[in-house]
């Protein structure tokens, strides 16, 4: 059944209307698609590259390096484009990030200890094993403190690589993958919190604290507009800033602490409904402040059936995915390869990454699923089997966003940095494919009910 078109505005002229409606749409589709994400993020790495090994090259750093910022009598904050990017507008990316974590350990996949056994054990491996083959090949200083670059899967390329398989690939699968990424992301967060802050002062954690103090102090007394934990929510970033901590882990910190709770709920939103539509004449009769008050509660209503956690993903997650993410990759994925040597220190971080994240996501994945199911404790969902394991594996090799953001914290050496580059976009690129590839001669597409293939339809449904 068609769905009624809405009404034109009044003053609105049909034809303008008609045109934007039909230039509105291809765009919707786009954002429908979770894993339109990963199309621009695989455009903007390509634009970056291009411009990194073009005759802009120069032109395209110094843009990166301009400064921008703020002063206040004698105080000023500078800072240039690439730091607004990497500290600033990745807050928002992790503040994301954190929100989904809180949302899966209330009512998701890691809610339960039966559910969350198995992504948990695949992402431990899938972190251990690419750490290990990094340090065994790269473990000497000044390459070392990259071990952390290879851990982390990049959610969007890899949805976007199983979206390409189709019906090939179950939704228990994608589930496990989401799962699986989610705990990687934590595991990142910790290592970055870890490992990769330096300089920790005492001060900072006191504003930092004072932050959250007002997150606390906001939600004890009900307050629910969202724009009002903007400030406490600056002053947790400042203070994180200040002692020493990535600002990142600011945005993980409050999505955390942002509720998963709805306050109206679905029932309370269908109940609210009911009573103004049963009192239809009564709400034809309101005009003025009656009115008002009445649409004021709907829109409490609608507001409040879900979470702040659920909103607020809803919210930013477009922005997220089709803005930030693309701007980090243009930020960081150029690496100029005209005078680029692969020897010593560099070329063992090439490999290590490399090798990390195509060798080690798979390897660590299968050994830890295979050992933990086979000693009893996780039990694969009905449906998948170890050929999933691998393809799961494999496209776990993906990890550009999450790695990049590391790699440019782990190397102080602009030439190891472009090196780590390069291996992971090397590595994700050839994950991508393997992934692809294994899906296709691996996984094979369901049989539609009622429907019996013969000997050689089925040959040929193989074959293709």
């Amino acid at each position: 059944m068609a769905v009624p078109s809405r009404p034109a505005p009044p003053g609105a002229w049909a034809p303008l209307q008609k045109l934007a409606r039909y230039a509105r749409l291809p765009l919707e589709r786009f954002l429908a698609v979770e894993a339109a994400s990963g199309i621009l993020l695989l455009f903007a790495a390509v634009v970056a590259l291009v411009f990194a090994n073009s005759p802009w090259s120069a032109q395209v750093a110094n843009f990166w390096a301009l400064k921008l910022g703020i002063s206040l009598g004698s105080l000023s904050f500078a800072r240039d484009l690439a730091w607004i990017v990497n500290d600033g507008l990745m807050v928002i990316f992790f503040f994301v990030v954190g929100l989904e974590i809180r949302r899966e350990i209330h009512h998701g996949e890691l809610s339960e200890l039966r559910r969350a056994a198995l992504p948990v054990a695949a992402a431990i491996g899938g972190m251990i094993a690419p750490a290990l083959i990094y340090l065994a090949i790269a473990g000497d200083p000044p390459t070392h403190t990259g071990w952390g670059v290879p851990m982390a899967t990049d959610i969007a390329f890899a949805v976007g690589v199983l979206a390409l398989l189709g019906r090939r690939v179950p939704a228990a699968l994608r589930v496990l993958l989401l799962a699986v990424a989610v705990i990687d992301d934590l595991g990142a967060i910790l290592v970055i919190a870890l490992f990769y802050s330096e300089g920790l002062h005492a001060g900072g954690f006191a504003v930092a604290g004072a932050g959250i103090a007002g997150v606390f102090l906001l939600q004890g007394l009900g307050v629910r507009s969202k724009l009002a934990y903007v400030l406490p929510g600056l002053v947790l970033w400042a203070g994180v800033y200040a002692a020493g901590i990535h600002p990142t882990i600011a945005g993980v910190i409050l999505g955390l602490l942002t509720p998963v709770r709805a306050w109206v709920g679905v029932d309370g939103l269908i109940a609210g409904l009911q009573r103004h539509v049963e009192g239809e004449e009564h709400l034809k009769s309101l005009e003025g402040h009656a009115l008002e008050e009445a649409l004021a509660e709907v829109d409490h209503l609608r507001r409040e059936a879900t979470s702040p956690a659920e909103a607020l993903i809803e919210l930013l997650h477009p922005w997220v995915a089709y803005g930030i993410m693309p701007i980090f990759a243009l930020a960081n994925a150029g690496v100029s390869v005209g005078h680029f040597s692969v020897d010593g220190d560099a070329g063992r971080v090439i490999l290590g990454v490399g090798l990390g994240l195509l060798l080690g996501k798979p390897l660590g994945i299968l050994i830890v699923v295979y050992l933990t199911t086979w000693l009893g404790w996780v039990v694969l969902p009905r449906g998948l089997g170890f050929q999933h394991m691998l393809v799961l594996g494999v496209v776990a090799g993906i990890g550009f966003t999450m790695a990049l953001f590391v790699a440019q914290l782990a190397y102080g050496d602009v030439a190891l940095l472009d090196a780590a580059r390069l291996g992971i976009l090397l590595a994700s690129g050839a994950a991508g494919v393997g992934a692809l590839l294994l899906g296709r001669f691996l996984l094979e597409p369901p049989v539609e009910p009622g429907v019996a293939l013969t000997a050689d339809e089925a040959e040929a449904s193989t074959e293709a």
